[in-house]
C-alpha cells in the first residue's frame, strides 16, 4: 500500500519529537496504520537546524508554501502556532487537498468552524489530538470512547505552566510573582508568560472540549477567563486548613439554561484525585451519564508527549484516508448540520448565571458586630453559609494587631446574587481591603 507522506511546518520542540518517535518506532506504527508514514519534507525558517534533526534523507526548505505545492505530500502537520500565518497555511493546505494535523488550540479554538467546514467542504480531515492536554489522548476519548455518553461535564487542569506555579506556591509557601520567576528559569514558563498565567490558554483548550462534549460550535470568545496572577500564598493556605486545594480549572458544564465554559482558579476538595495532581502535569475529569466518572492523567506537554499525540493522529488518518467521508469521525464529535442547532438550544451562559459556591477572604476591623454584620448582607441576598473561619488577629498583624482575616465557605449561588452581595460588603467601613472571591468546585 503506497506509504503516507507527511510534511512538517516547523520542526522545533515538537516537530522534532514528531520525526524522532516516528523513525524509532516506525515498525510499531506501521504494523498499527497499516501502512507506512514517512516525512520526506520539512519546512523551517532554520533550515541548518531543521537539517540537523532529518539529516540528508528528507528535503528541507525555508518556504511552507513548498511543502503545500508539493503534489506527493499527503498530510501536512502544522506546529507553528498562533492565529496568523498559521490560520493562512492551514486553509491552503486544505484547499490543496491535503489532510492537516495540528496542535494549534489557539487557532482552532478561535477559526476552528472555518477550518472544519473549509475541511468538511473539501474532503479531507483536521485532526488535532496534540492541541488539547498534550499526550494525554482526551480528544480521542471525548469523540469515540465516551460516544454512548450525554457528557455532563468536563474539569481539566490543562495547563501545566499554571500548575507548576500552583504546586510550588503551596509546597514552599512563596507569592506567585517570587515563584513565576523561578519557572521561567527552569523553562516551565515562557518569557511571556500572559496565555499561561491569564488563563487563555486553558480557556482555548476548554473551547475545543466543550464544542466535542456537547455539540456546538467552538466559542472561544463567548468563554470567561481568569488567570492566577492575583493569587496570594495566603488564600493556598487558608484553602488547605479547610481541606482544599487550589487549581486553575477549565470548566465546562451543561446545564438547563446552557452551557458553562469558564477558566478560572477553583478550590478542589483535597481527596479528590484531580486536587493532587502536581507540577506541570495535566488531568482532566469527565462525567458521562453512562460511565460516570473518568479521569485523565498524564504529559500535558513536551516533546514526545505531544509527538505520541501527533503521530496518533497520523495513524488515523493513515487507517481512514480511503473511507468516504460520512464514515469519517467529525472532528468536533458530532455531524456538522446538527452543530448550528445544537449551538442556538444550548446558549454559553454569561457568567452572573452561573451557579457554584465560594471561598471569601475579607480583611476586617477586629471588632464586635462585624461577622453578625457580613452574614446578615450575605443571607439577605440569599447566600447560604457552609463555614466560617477567623484568624486572631495577632497571627494577621502581630501582638495588638486591629485587623483580622475572615474566610467564609458558602453553599451553592448563582454568581450575579454573590456580586451584588459582594459589593455591598466592600463598602463596609470595617471590611479595609478588596475582598479574595475563589470559586470552589466539588467535583462530585
Amino acid at each position: 500500500m503506497k506509504p503516507i507522506q507527511v510534511g512538517l511546518l516547523g520542526i522545533g520542540t515538537v516537530g522534532s519529537g514528531v520525526f524522532n518517535v516516528l523513525q524509532r518506532n516506525h515498525d510499531e506504527i506501521r504494523r498499527r496504520a497499516g501502512r507506512d508514514i514517512a516525512v520526506t519534507m520539512v519546512a523551517d525558517l532554520d533550515e541548518t537546524r531543521a537539517r540537523a534533526v532529518v539529516g540528508d534523507q528528507v528535503a528541507v526548505v525555508k518556504d511552507a508554501r513548498e511543502v503545500i505545492a508539493n503534489p506527493d505530500i499527503d498530510v501536512v502537520i502544522e506546529l507553528i502556532g498562533g492565529y496568523g500565518v498559521a490560520k493562512t497555511l492551514v486553509l491552503e493546505a486544505i484547499a490543496a487537498g491535503k489532510h492537516v494535523v495540528t496542535a494549534n488550540k489557539a487557532l482552532l479554538a478561535v477559526h476552528g468552524s472555518e477550518i472544519f467546514k473549509a475541511a468538511a467542504d473539501k474532503g479531507v480531515m483536521v485532526a488535532y489530538e496534540a492541541a488539547v492536554a498534550g499526550g494525554i489522548p482526551i480528544i480521542k476519548a471525548l469523540r469515540e470512547g465516551l460516544t454512548a455518553n450525554q457528557i455532563q461535564w468536563i474539569a481539566g487542569i490543562i495547563n501545566g505552566t499554571t500548575n507548576f506555579i500552583l504546586s510550588e506556591m503551596r509546597d514552599k509557601g512563596l507569592d506567585f510573582d517570587v515563584v513565576l520567576k523561578e519557572a521561567q528559569r527552569l523553562g516551565y514558563a515562557e518569557a511571556d508568560p500572559t496565555f499561561d498565567i491569564e488563563g487563555v490558554d486553558a480557556a482555548h483548550k476548554a473551547t475545543l472540549m466543550s464544542a466535542i462534549a456537547f455539540g456546538v460550535p467552538v466559542q472561544f470568545d463567548k468563554a470567561y477567563v481568569e488567570g492566577i496572577t492575583k493569587l496570594s500564598s495566603i488564600d493556598i493556605r487558608y484553602a488547605e486548613q479547610l481541606g482544599y486545594r487550589i487549581k486553575l480549572l477549565g470548566i465546562t458544564k451543561r446545564t438547563d439554561k446552557g452551557i458553562e465554559l469558564r477558566v478560572h482558579p477553583s478550590l478542589v476538595p483535597a481527596k479528590r484525585l484531580i486536587a493532587n495532581v502536581e507540577g506541570a502535569m495535566n488531568a482532566v475529569v469527565v462525567h458521562g451519564d453512562a460511565v460516570g466518572t473518568t479521569l485523565y492523567y498524564g504529559k500535558g506537554a513536551g516533546s514526545e508527549p505531544t509527538a505520541s499525540a501527533v503521530i496518533a493522529d497520523l495513524v488515523d488518518i493513515a487507517r481512514l484516508e480511503g473511507a468516504a467521508v460520512a464514515h469519517r469521525v467529525p472532528p468536533l464529535a458530532f455531524q456538522s448540520s446538527t452543530l448550528r442547532e445544537a449551538g442556538q438550544e444550548l446558549p454559553v451562559l454569561p457568567m452572573a448565571d452561573i451557579t457554584t459556591s465560594y471561598y471569601l477572604r475579607m480583611r476586617v476591623a477586629d471588632e464586635a458586630g462585624v461577622l453578625a454584620k457580613v452574614t446578615g448582607l450575605l443571607a439577605g441576598a440569599g447566600i447560604s453559609i457552609d463555614a466560617v473561619l477567623q484568624r486572631e488577629a495577632d497571627e494577621i498583624g502581630g501582638e495588638g494587631s486591629t485587623q483580622t482575616d475572615l474566610i467564609i465557605l458558602t453553599h451553592e449561588t448563582r454568581e450575579g446574587d454573590m456580586d451584588k452581595a459582594l459589593a455591598e460588603i466592600q463598602g463596609l467601613p470595617t471590611v479595609l481591603a478588596p475582598i479574595t472571591r475563589i470559586r470552589k468546585e466539588e467535583l462530585n
